[in-house]
């Protein structure tokens, strides 16, 4: 009796690009070894080469919205880049893509991210909200000025570039307290209502169809009046080892904090999520200090995931799922190609058959019509 040859699985290969900094914050190095022990090959993707002489993936990673803003910006390099890779993915479709480019340039600029959200997925929440915001493009301070009222922006504002990402500019922002500071606005920029929020920003790291919330520090409540701009960087405010002086807070003048509730946070998450189709992305969450809404305030394609635990457990164990799940379609679409193919090819036979027999029918016909002749011919 011969022995049974088992075939080993294929190995699947997951091509990743991100910058060198966030390769180090993440400890890229870890995943890579729990993806050998799960028979898996991570692959760091070169974007000087072609991707087809790199391939073939079943997995894409990336955080290219830096080079996808550059792109947008103009520059030559980054957009031949980006065109190379969606060909590519084009030309693969059954690769797994986290995140599809087209989705994550939405979140690119900040009119067009909050418009998304502002248009529609959040009424059906009721207490959720995105703080008003618009586009300013220049820095007439009356044309400035009319535009903040149409939009019911109040004072204080925040003053943010409109490109998200490209550059350390994409987040430095400013606080505007009265109409004598919009003349200091640098266009194009979004400004938005400030919401008071005690001091506290819940981060929402979303994987899949997994979430974890993260406490940061925040701005403490500001009110309008006679201050001057303040300006700040937003990773200064809120990054998981923030001090600022905007962050001081002073017990007494803050009541207690409304803490958002779980399952409200999971409903956020499902709509922004089922809006935007991002797999790997960041929410920025307050709670409105009064009424305990919840304002979202920012999203970000692929975060740092600082405070997540067992990250990569995590994103592998997406990965995986997906990946199932593809398998999974791909058998079932060729086991339906080949019962129509086979379908088809009965038909075909059936058909062979009917002319084969339709012919035979025929020549039958015609030798019965020459036998009758003959015989009437015999008996004349």
């Amino acid at each position: 009796m011969s022995d049974i040859q088992v075939r080993p699985l294929p190995v699947r290969r997951i091509g990743y690009w991100m910058s060198e900094k966030k390769r180090r914050k993440l400890n890229l190095a870890y995943f890579a070894d729990l993806c050998r022990r799960n028979n898996m090959e991570l692959v760091k993707v070169d974007l000087n080469r072609p991707l087809v002489e790199q391939g073939p993936f079943d997995v894409f990673i990336h955080k290219l919205s830096d080079v996808m803003a550059k792109a947008g910006l103009g520059d030559q390099r980054s957009h031949e880049i980006c065109t190379s890779i969606e060909e590519y993915l084009a030309r693969h479709p059954s690769t797994l893509v986290l995140d599809p480019l087209p989705r994550v340039r939405c979140l690119l600029d900040r009119y067009t991210q909050y418009s998304l959200l502002d248009n529609g997925p959040m009424s059906g929440l009721g207490d959720v909200f995105t703080p008003s915001f618009v586009e300013l493009k220049t820095k007439d301070v009356t044309e400035n000025l009319k535009l903040l009222r149409m939009a019911n922006v109040t004072f204080p504002f925040v003053c943010k570039p409109l490109v998200a990402h490209g550059s350390s500019s994409a987040h430095e922002m400013s606080i505007i307290f009265n109409e004598a500071g919009v003349q200091g606005v640098t266009p194009p920029c979004v400004a938005q209502t400030f919401v008071n929020h005690n001091a506290l920003l819940y981060k929402i790291f979303v994987i899949g169809d997994q979430h974890f919330t993260i406490e940061r520090p925040s701005i403490r409540n500001l009110y309008s009046g006679g201050q001057k701009t303040v300006f700040f960087h937003s990773g200064d405010v809120s990054g998981a080892n923030a001090s600022s002086s905007l962050n001081d807070v002073e017990q007494a003048d803050v009541p207690a904090s409304v803490r958002p509730q779980p399952m409200k946070l999971s409903r956020l998450v499902d709509v922004v999520r089922e809006r935007l189709q991002l797999a790997l992305c960041g929410i920025d969450v307050i709670v409105e200090h009064g009424t305990g809404r919840y304002a979202v305030i920012d999203i970000n394609a692929f975060p740092g995931y600082d405070g997540v635990p067992d990250l990569f457990e995590v994103l592998l164990g997406y990965i995986v799922q997906q990946l199932d799940r593809r398998d999974d379609k791909m058998t079932v679409c060729s086991a339906r190609d080949d019962k129509m193919a086979a379908r088809g090819s009965l038909v075909v036979s059936s058909r062979a058959v009917e002319r084969e027999n339709a012919y035979n029918r025929q020549q039958t016909m015609s030798l019965e019509t020459a036998v009758r002749h003959n015989s009437w011919l015999l008996h004349a």
